[in-house]
């Protein structure tokens, strides 16, 4: 019989995360505190003739110190980050994947772009001398689900495994189908998460016609969720792994530290705008919540999407005070000190709501918001807000329509 999430505690015990602001969770967390903000203008390309002009590069990784060197050649960046946050995920949590039965460990990851910059230089080699010099690896190192191969053949991973694509909504999604497949004892371990590295003149190129990035060439400036002067959002790179089990077995072979539980998940897709329909963004929230056995007023913080085009801001805002109430919950947005991360964001903004409930802290958005009053947001800024927190739901949307809400809780 399939026994449903709701009957399986299903808890996070590794953190692996790689950000603009910070390698691994430790420093992300360090610098999300302190109110450290890693977006500047782009420096691997001349980004002059490109209306964006400033993103959240990762710029303190060195590849010959993560990725072992038959992988190097074979992979782009985003790979390359993906390994990284796998190993840090797993020795966090204490796991030898070798110690657990065959396939007893999978691996679930979401992406959005690719591997953007590895393809690009591989047309250029096309284009500019020939098809004999395109590596043979071009055939899947641009592919979506090429993190999850890579990171199953590098630590012998042969549990189920797969990738989810639904835009930047696709790291909770991935977190999600996770739980299920503890909760129906699928696997045992779940290393789960989302990445992405897009920032290249190609990614570039793919990006600009979605027409919500900002080209605000001023760092302080450029990314402004929910502020009145709000111009679009800015793109970055990296994103977080996280290992997913059972609370029960966790403990039985002698975990200590449990970062809390993955309590409940729900998703919705939005109408076509020209429809006039409304967002079902508070169908989602409300799903999410009800599956953790939740009300609104048990939720002590919102970590929100906050893509900061002031039409989907609105939209994101009207649904936090349709489920909680005008300024009935604090709202916390971390990315708005590393830019949007696509299927990588949603991730690390869980690592952080984890983070927030083992520290009773939430981190603040630096430097002064100018929130419309009709959006009755309780939008931490300023200063980090320090309280007893228990559970945090992290909101993610795609665009196209994808909406993703999840609950995490203190065990």
């Amino acid at each position: 019989m399939e026994v449903t999430t709701a009957e399986c505690r299903t808890v996070v015990t590794g953190l692996g995360a790689v950000t603009p602001n910070g390698l691994g969770a430790d420093a992300y967390w360090s610098a999300i505190l302190e109110g450290r903000s890693a977006i500047a203008p782009f420096s691997r390309w001349e980004p002059e003739r490109y209306p964006v002009r400033v993103g959240g590069e990762i710029r303190d990784f060195a590849v010959r110190e993560h990725v072992p060197g038959r992988l190097r050649p074979q992979t782009d960046r985003v790979t390359q980050y993906a390994i990284a946050a796998s190993d840090w995920a797993l020795a966090d949590a204490g796991v030898t994947v070798s110690d657990f039965d065959e396939f007893d460990v999978g691996v679930i990851t979401a992406n959005g772009c690719g591997g953007f910059e590895f393809g690009q230089k591989e047309l250029q080699k096309l284009w500019g001398t020939g098809p004999h010099l395109v590596s043979a690896y071009q055939s899947f190192a641009w592919f979506y689900a090429v993190n999850t191969g890579q990171i199953s053949i590098h630590h012998g991973i042969k549990g189920h495994s797969s990738v989810v694509v639904t835009e930047q909504a696709g790291g909770l999604d991935a977190l999600a189908h996770a739980r299920r497949l503890i909760a129906n004892d699928t696997l045992k371990v779940a290393l789960c998460g989302g990445l992405d590295a897009p920032l290249c003149p190609w990614g570039m190129a793919a990006q600009i016609p979605n027409g919500y990035m900002s080209e605000v060439a001023d760092e302080a400036r450029a990314y402004r969720p929910f502020d009145r002067q709000a111009a679009g959002y800015v793109p970055a790179e990296g994103g977080a792994l996280l290992t997913l089990e059972d609370h029960d077995e966790a403990r039985a072979r002698g975990v200590e530290r449990i970062y809390g539980q993955i309590a409940g998940y729900a998703a919705t897709f939005d109408p076509h705008p020209r429809t006039g329909r409304p967002s079902t963004l508070p169908a989602a929230i409300r799903g999410a919540l009800a599956d953790a056995g939740l009300a609104p007023d048990e939720v002590d913080v919102v970590v929100a999407d906050a893509i900061g085009a002031p039409d989907l801001d609105a939209a994101e805002a009207t649904a936090i005070a349709e489920v909680f109430g005008p300024g009935g919950v604090p709202v916390a947005v971390p990315k708005a000190l590393t830019g949007r991360l696509y299927s990588g964001g949603a991730p690390l903004d869980t690592v952080a709501a984890l983070l927030m409930i083992r520290d009773g802290v939430i981190p603040a958005i630096p430097q002064p918001v100018d929130i419309p009053d009709a959006y009755g947001l309780d939008l931490v800024a300023g200063q980090p807000r320090e309280t007893p927190i228990r559970c945090a739901l992290v909101i993610a949307r795609g665009l196209g329509g994808f909406n993703s809400a999840l609950v995490v809780r203190a065990v």
